[in-house]
């Protein structure tokens, strides 16, 4: 038998292949069953912390209050995003501008720029004027991170207490967040971002910046900024000089600028600077012996009269100047086209009918421009109270402009060879999956333009957009007359639903004004170096205006325009004897109000609503718009040469404007009794319908009862 053959030895690589792989098999296996056993160990260990019962409900709501927590901070920093984007630009300089102010008259009205020029440090002021801005303000200024959480428990206790807002709880640190970021629109989300704002003012300001800022930035009444200012403005003096009984004043005018002005209300100065001084004793900084001497003896101001300086249109002349300034030029004289009759009517009437009717219609505030036919802007009404909210609702609010909108688009279709007789049908309307209607929530059917117009239907301008003039020329139209707010591109935009500027609406208005033309709005006719060096002048620097709107289209929007007054939505805007015109606008919700319009000297802007964007109770723009801009429209008027408007021959209402007037709204309204009854569906059968007639007939032809008949006669009948 042979042998089999014998197997082959491995060589050294294969073998340490082999140990390799044992070594990894043996490997694995040690370290899954060790594994295995602590697994086993930690449970049996874990075993013994659980828990039963209360304990173990207590656990699981911190378990889900964790998590609801993660979520939060993640929502949280998403409302924060925005918040820190604002903090990416210089946000500490204001510009090194100081601008002196001067109406058309050459008076001076204010300055901006006061406080880069006029600041004092902080190591500089009086312990006294620091202590009672701290008592005030922020007790716990130097305790807390940007929010003082208990302040807040405070205020929130002491207001559920009285039913009503005692206490504010904003830090210092807060309202510097506000005054250098935010505007004062009272929504969740600006506390949001003023609270992340504060967080990264304390991680990126020492306390002493933080209340140098506050200091210098806020507003402190009679059109001044900052501590040092105000000093000079109510005392004559700096705030290094002052005694305690007039930084007690002072510190009071941080909560409200404009109510304790002590040029204005030195009684309630003086009893807000005594609670000042309460405050300095409850707060453990002074005792009552130290602040009695200033309450035997308050503070007296210099006596500027009742000056009220018009803060709303200096922000906005102050803007400007950054816009025309040259490099270099920073110290100036600005000549403004300010006029203060104007612009205290206009803030009287404003005042006046939102006190008359503003809980009737539920409206709180209210924004007004007003540009002669020069182009020059004569007043601006940025709100009701500048201490209050210095958000320039005239310049800057965004608002919807509803049917107010509509003449750039009736102005667009004169240019397309439309006029004011043209029939256009106010039917029913789809574009698409919108359905827009009319006011009055019917058909209008056939109308000219001018009715179109002057009774604010909706579906006409619709129908232009629609099917004659896309939305293209409409919106360029609107951008040529002026408006530089951003305006959507979308086919509701023909009905107002862009958001729009007071001023913006102001300035495309006054084009019907002024013949056309636009380019010609202006606040600033020259400005001037300290040494008396013109660096600027409007008549030589600005660009001359330009025609935007032809003569033909012009006298056709005119004459529409000035129908609205007369037998369309805004009535209540008539000046008696004046021909007026403009255009009545109400938004959806009723949440805006607006009325424009103007004469042959004066355009006017007019919006009421709320800072909320709360609806207001069924106010519509032919409403109390309409009465604001009537009442300031009466004064403006007064003792000046009448101009008339451009395309009517006459300034003055006389009997021929009146009869045609009227001659319109009888054919307008005869047209639409024969078109209601022709579409008025039958309600009585012809069997009916010929029964009465007979009976009618049987009634006029039966014979007159004789009135000798006694009563007895006719029973025996």
């Amino acid at each position: 038998m042979v042998d089999p053959e014998p197997r082959k030895r491995r060589g050294p690589l294969a073998a340490r292949l082999l140990a390799l792989d044992a070594w990894l098999d043996s490997s694995l296996y040690e370290i899954g069953f060790k594994a295995r056993q602590f697994w086993e160990a930690a449970t049996i260990f874990s075993r013994r912390f659980r828990l039963k019962g209360w304990r173990r409900g207590i656990v699981e709501l911190l378990s889900e209050g964790f998590t609801l927590g993660a979520g939060g901070i993640v929502v949280m920093l998403a409302l924060a995003i925005p918040a820190f984007q604002d903090t990416s630009g210089d946000w500490r300089a204001q510009g090194d501008f100081a601008v002196t102010f001067l109406d058309r008259y050459g008076n001076e009205i204010g300055q901006r720029g006061i406080i880069q020029r006029d600041s004092v440090p902080v190591d500089e002021m009086p312990d006294h004027v620091i202590k009672a801005v701290l008592a005030t303000e922020d007790r716990r200024f130097f305790d807390h991170y940007g929010i003082d959480v208990l302040g807040l428990s405070r205020a929130i206790f002491e207001n559920v207490r009285a039913n009503s807002v005692v206490q504010g709880g904003s830090s210092i640190t807060q309202q510097l967040a506000k005054n250098l970021f935010l505007t004062n629109e009272r929504t969740f989300e600006r506390k949001i971002k003023e609270a992340f704002l504060s967080l990264w003012l304390e991680a990126n300001l020492s306390k002493k910046e933080i209340l140098q800022l506050y200091l210098d930035r806020a507003y402190m009444g009679g059109g001044t900024f900052g501590i040092e200012a105000a000093a000079d403005f109510y005392f004559g003096k700096s705030v290094k000089d002052l005694n305690l009984a007039e930084a007690a004043m002072l510190a009071g005018l941080f909560k409200a600028p404009t109510k304790y002005a002590p040029h204005i209300n030195l009684p309630a100065a003086r009893a807000r600077a005594n609670v000042v001084l309460s405050n300095l004793v409850d707060s453990g900084f002074m005792t009552e012996g130290q602040v009695l001497q200033a309450r035997l003896h308050p503070a007296d101001v210099v006596d500027r009269g009742e000056q009220k300086s018009p803060d709303y249109y200096l922000d906005w002349a102050f803007d400007e100047v950054k816009k025309i300034a040259k490099p270099g030029q920073h110290s100036l004289v600005a000549h403004t086209t300010f006029d203060a009759n104007i612009q205290k009517a206009a803030e009287e009437s404003v005042e006046f009918h939102l006190r008359q009717f503003g809980k009737e219609y539920n409206v709180t505030e209210g924004a007004v421009v007003v540009i002669e036919t020069n182009g020059a802007v004569r007043a601006i009404v940025g709100g009701r109270d500048y201490g209050a909210s210095q958000f320039n609702r005239a310049t800057k609010a965004l608002r919807q402009t509803g049917s107010s909108f509509k003449p750039y688009v009736y102005a667009t279709a004169m240019e397309h060879g439309f006029t004011p007789n043209s029939i256009i049908s106010g039917g029913p309307i789809s574009w698409g999956n919108w359905s827009p209607h009319n006011y009055s929530g019917g058909s209008a059917g056939n109308v000219t333009l001018l009715m179109a117009m002057a009774k604010s239907i909706n579906t006409v301008p619709v129908r232009l957009a629609k099917d004659h003039l896309g939305i293209a020329p409409i919106k360029a139209m609107a951008e040529a007359f002026g408006v530089e707010s951003p305006l959507e591109g979308h086919k509701t935009m023909v009905l107002g639903t862009s958001g729009m500027t007071v001023m913006d609406q102001a300035t495309g208005y006054s084009v019907f004004a002024q013949n056309g033309f636009v380019g010609s709005r202006h606040g600033i006719t020259q400005l001037v170096t300290r040494t008396g060096d013109v660096v600027y002048d409007w008549t030589k620097d600005a660009p001359p205006p330009h025609r935007v709107l032809s003569e033909q289209a012009l006298k056709s929007m005119n004459t529409m325009l000035t129908a609205v007054p007369v037998i369309g939505t805004a009535r209540r805007a008539q000046i008696p004897n004046i021909v007026v015109a403009g255009k009545t606008g109400t938004t959806q919700s009723y949440r805006d109000a607006w009325f424009v319009g103007f004469t042959g000297n004066y355009t006017a802007a007019v919006w009421l609503g709320n800072d909320d964007f709360t609806p207001t109770k069924n106010m519509t723009g032919g409403s109390l718009p309409a009465m604001v801009w009537q009442r300031l429209m009466v004064y403006a008027h007064q003792n000046i040469d009448l101009k008339p408007i451009p395309g009517i021959d006459k300034p003055f209402v006389d009997e021929e404007i009146a009869a045609k007037a009227a001659e319109a709204q009888k054919k307008s309204e005869d047209q639409a009794a024969a078109e209601a009854a022709a579409e008025r569906p039958p309600v009585l059968s012809s069997r009916t319908t010929q029964t009465l007639r007979d009976m009618t007939q049987l009634f006029q032809t039966a014979p007159r009862l004789d009135t000798s008949t006694t009563p007895e006669t006719l029973s025996a009948l």
